[in-house]
């Protein structure tokens, strides 16, 4: 056995730091509480999950060539370490619109989490606080913003903003995510619809409908208002009563809040579906719409969804504050471009003028540090997270966190940077 003396070491850097740990826990018999690897954490996750969860968090549009293409497109860049510089000291702290990253990551908006585990945003939140590490709140999450800004004490968080068919649920749901204290609203254009998913389509299975992910709604004063009014007008259910639809009408009943049967008696959870269905996205929306939203908030607007050069300009000359390079994990266009493929155009047409974030694919320390070459501020992680919540509560994001955290500090150093800002486009070339 070995002793507590045996562990102690100089604080050379986090990414050891997490070796070490790992190993002298390995030599006392206790083990990671989920894989590191992302396969067999995926793999582990999956026996956590029911099918249908498992589908909706891993499933992408049409033949999922774009989730493909996203892993492709980070391979297709190869880092070049440089040697004899002194990385004894490491630095992996990066800042984005004044939020701090203690590494230059954030967890994804991802909605749903209920899918994942119980907890669901609240144990992402807690994990993400105690890492320091951002979360972006999710506008289709399992729990109010009010709850999860709680679990989170002072720690950084965004706000994700889907633009639905009422402007003024838009306003009340900005004005929310001020008063729980995030310092940005992460405007999504790629989901005024969903995409083709096939796996979800097997399954004939929509979380929402099932009154699950409508947690923001739910709570919002401006969205009960309206639904007050469904409840006036909606029809009675009609079609024939069969065992599926009265599973789906109790577990409708047990996602809204408050008493599942005072639900059933009330009807509430049902017209809440109704009226989610009818105010959830607007495929209208242009440029000009982006007035609405800048005059509501001081707070710096990024928009998440951009994949073209023109698009990224046009956002700044409408007052954006920031882009996020994202094609939403896969789940959008089938054939989509690769974000790390679209990142070096959009780098080049922002020149500077504003930060540029990248997500969809990113799975390891190396990834990080290759959207950093070429000129992203940080990147958003997604999946991973959740493979970690399902697979170990919120002790397994916060492990997840970790071991990102040490594979992008090792990354770093080995390739010659002792701090983000060293990290340029001379560190990488394009393989081959």
């Amino acid at each position: 056995p070995m002793s507590d003396s045996d562990t102690e070491r100089p604080a050379v850097g986090i990414g050891r730091e997490r070796q070490f740990e790992v190993y002298v826990g390995g030599a006392r018999g206790a083990y990671p509480t989920v894989p590191v690897s992302f396969d067999r954490l995926e793999q582990r996750a999956r026996k956590a999950m029911t099918p249908e969860g498992y589908a909706y968090v891993a499933g992408g549009a049409g033949t999922e060539e774009t989730i493909r293409e996203n892993r492709a497109a980070f391979e297709r860049w190869r880092i070049v370490p440089r040697m004899l510089r002194d990385v004894s000291v490491r630095d992996t702290t990066a800042e984005v619109l004044g939020t701090r990253f203690s590494s230059p990551f954030a967890l994804c908006p991802i909605g749903v989490l209920e899918m994942a585990h119980r907890d669901a945003d609240v144990a992402v939140a807690r994990a993400a606080a105690a890492e320091g590490i951002p979360f972006i709140f999710s506008n289709q999450a399992s729990r109010p913003m009010e709850e999860t800004a709680r679990a989170m004490g002072r720690a950084p968080r965004w706000f994700q903003l889907y633009w639905s068919t009422s402007n003024e649920l838009v306003a009340s749901l900005v004005s929310r995510a001020e008063a729980c204290g995030c310092s940005a609203i992460v405007l999504t254009l790629d989901t005024t619809m969903l995409g083709w998913r096939i796996r979800d389509l097997d399954l004939a299975y929509l979380p929402f409908l099932r009154g699950k992910g409508i947690a923001q709604y739910t709570s919002d004063p401006v969205f009960l208002d309206a639904l007050q009014e469904t409840l006036r007008t909606a029809a009675p259910p009609g079609g024939r009563v069969t065992l599926a639809a009265l599973g789906t009408l109790w577990e409708l009943a047990g996602s809204y809040p408050g008493s599942r049967l005072t639900n059933l008696r009330s009807g509430l959870a049902r017209a809440a579906v109704r009226r989610f269905v009818e105010t959830y996205s607007r495929p209208s929306l242009s440029w000009d719409d982006l007035a609405f939203l800048r005059e509501r908030t001081r707070l710096p607007i990024l928009l998440k969804g951009i994949l073209h050069p023109a698009d990224a300009t046009a956002a700044i000359e409408h007052g954006m504050d920031g882009i996020v390079v994202s094609n939403h994990g896969g789940r959008q266009v089938d054939g989509a471009v690769g974000t790390m493929d679209a990142l070096p155009g959009i780098v080049e047409a922002v020149a500077g003028r504003v930060p540029v974030l990248i997500d969809s694919g990113v799975r390891s320390g190396a990834d990080i540090f290759r959207a950093l070459a070429l000129g992203a501020s940080a990147v958003g992680l997604g999946r991973p997270y959740v493979w970690g919540l399902a697979a170990g509560g919120e002790d397994g994001v916060r492990e997840v966190i970790r071991n990102l955290r040490a594979d992008f500090d090792l990354t770093m150093g080995l390739a010659g940077c002792a701090s983000v800002r060293e990290i340029g486009r001379d560190s990488v070339q394009p393989a081959g």
